[in-house]
């Protein structure tokens, strides 16, 4: 029955049902754009949190990589993928360690070789390559006289490939720059694969591979003592004209922990007296010393920064192989006379 109104009887009813609907979702549309904003303030404050992070980082890694020329986290990671693959081949089958030798050489032979064809010398990279790899096994399975006597057979190969390019017109020239390419083509063989491959001929000795895992940490060692002590307290330059970065103040941390290094894997590696420890680090720091300065010198007379790119925070492999080469050869040597 209608109202007095003329209206339905529930006219008043139905009309504040709608207005508390649109009531309702008023506040849920201002409650949903509330939402909306303190979300979208809240993402832009991570955002700018996020950029001012990073902005610190790349400022902090920029102070880092002025300070010590290499991007360091990178470096770690590439240092620690390099160090897993040496220890596990070394400590599960030592065989395995010519894989991860002949990769390290070739690498490096291969490098230096377009290092030094970069710089005018025309030194044969795949015969180089080639000569280098048959090193590895020939130092494991051979021993002493087979490796002296493949890599003589190496630096023979080398030359005598680039003596047969010179019936090409366009591989000749004169007489003193041949002479200079056969030069570079045999240094390359004895500075990588010839000193680098006494590592194997160690490896290969019974027990030999402690002794090589040995003077590995021994020569990590040496290059974090003197980077932390140079870093952190470099002021003195050691060789300003040939490595403006090496100090030293990181040559004695160096020093430093070589002879702690070497006392505690003499002990507890090589069951060899503490005293040996001693000499052990003060062996392999002079030598790791001289073949890190070796190198600058080289990339100086090269007129070069890094001998390659390939690996990223380090420069290129012989940048971490120069500390290498040498030790190798003055570890086996220890071993001989000591073990």
């Amino acid at each position: 029955m209608p109202d007095d109104d003329g209206g339905e009887p529930n006219a008043p009813a139905k009309k504040r049902w709608r207005l508390g609907r649109a009531d309702i979702g008023a506040r849920a549309d201002a409650t949903r754009e509330e939402f909306r904003a303190q979300v979208t303030a809240t993402r832009a404050e991570l955002k700018a949190q996020m950029e001012a992070t990073r902005a610190q980082i790349d400022h902090a890694n920029e102070k880092i990589e002025a300070r010590t020329g290499r991007n360091l986290p990178l470096a770690i990671l590439i240092g620690l993928a390099l160090g897993f693959a040496m220890l596990f081949s070394l400590i599960v089958v030592k065989e395995l360690f010519m894989i991860v030798a002949a990769f390290l050489i070739g690498f490096t032979a291969f490098e230096l070789a377009s290092a030094l064809r970069s710089s005018g010398r025309r030194v044969p990279r795949w015969p180089t390559v080639i000569a280098a790899l048959a090193t590895v096994p020939a130092a494991f399975y051979l021993g002493d006289g087979g490796k002296w006597l493949v890599s003589l057979a190496g630096i023979g190969f080398v030359v005598a490939w680039r003596v047969l390019e010179l019936a090409s017109p366009r591989m000749r020239g004169p007489a003193r720059e041949v002479w200079r390419d056969l030069a570079a083509g045999a240094f390359i063989q004895v500075y990588i694969p010839f000193l680098a491959s006494f590592s194997v001929l160690l490896t290969a000795q019974p027990g030999g591979e402690w002794w090589t895992l040995a003077f590995l940490i021994l020569v990590i060692s040496v290059d974090t003592g003197a980077y932390a002590t140079g870093l952190t307290l470099g002021k003195h330059p050691m060789a300003p004209r040939i490595s403006p970065k090496k100090t030293w103040e990181g040559f004695t941390g160096s020093v430093a922990a070589a002879a702690i290094a070497g006392i505690l894997l003499s002990i507890f590696m090589i069951q060899q007296p503490w005293w040996f420890g001693l000499i052990f680090g003060a062996v392999i720091v002079a030598t790791a010393t001289i073949g890190d300065l070796t190198e600058s010198l080289l990339k100086r007379d090269l007129g070069i920064k890094d001998i390659s790119t390939w690996l990223p925070g380090h420069g290129g492999f012989l940048d971490r192989m120069d500390s290498i080469v040498l030790s190798s050869a003055a570890a086996y040597v220890l071993f001989l006379i000591f073990a």
